[in-house]
């Protein structure tokens, strides 16, 4: 059985085995670019990429009902996302709200010695 060996221009180097007709028309192929690539990816429908909802996505909603346009604590903020279905621990929802602070989408200010949030 015949075989070939080629070092593509990339610095590759495939070895061919087969019978003489199938070496001779992958090395004419070779030589005018007609072989198809191959890829990692599947060529078929691609998937349509859907946004998690997280925490904060949430609260940002809570803000725009106009939950926060009075300051409330933060395990009222709980309270709240509970109500709608969605629990999280306090120790998770106090690092997403002090990014919300940060992020600007959200205030806060200390009164009688504990945060308060609100709208901004």
């Amino acid at each position: 059985m015949p075989k070939a060996t080629i070092k593509l221009k990339g610095g590759a180097v495939v070895t061919i085995e087969g019978s003489v007709s199938d070496v001779a028309n992958f090395v004419s192929n070779l030589d005018t670019g007609n072989i198809k690539k191959r890829t990692s990816k599947a060529n078929g429908p691609k998937k349509i990429q859907r946004k998690i909802a997280a925490a904060s996505d949430f609260i940002i909603e809570l803000r725009e009902a106009g939950f926060l346009n009075k300051p409330k604590g933060l395990g009222e903020i709980a309270k709240a996302l509970e109500e709608k279905g969605h629990l999280y621990p306090l120790t998770t929802l106090s690092g997403v709200v002090l990014d919300l602070v940060r992020a600007r989408k959200i205030g806060r200010k200390k009164t009688d010695g504990r945060w308060v949030y609100g709208k901004r």
